[in-house]
């Protein structure tokens, strides 16, 4: 099963497995990591699931549509070229050993 990293705004680190198949948004609800919200529940209708791909991922990712990118514009923290809305990257094998960043908020 691919393994997804989220680093915490301070720096602390927690891997976990997340089926193929499912979001990144969702791996991190599922097991308990701070800092993803998804208040929406995947929806595409808020940006509390915000986070930072790593470089050397981005490229891996399918782009963000319009929607997601239209959305990202309502998130809390800074808007970098690496932001994405975490319930829209889809995990996939090739994603296995994807690490995103956490903004400080979501709120």
């Amino acid at each position: 099963m691919p393994q997804v990293t989220y680093v915490a705004h301070g720096g602390a680190r927690q891997t976990v497995d997340v089926p193929v198949g499912e979001n990144v948004m969702r791996g991190a609800l599922y097991n308990g990591i701070d800092g993803i919200v998804g208040e929406c529940g995947g929806g595409l209708a808020c940006a509390t699931c915000h986070c930072y791909v790593e470089d050397g991922w981005a490229g891996k990712l399918a782009p963000p549509s319009e929607a997601e990118l239209q959305m990202l514009e309502s998130a809390t923290c800074e808007v970098k070229p690496n932001s994405r809305l975490s319930c829209q990257i889809a995990m996939t094998a090739a994603l296995d050993g994807l690490v995103v960043d956490l903004p400080e908020a979501q709120y």
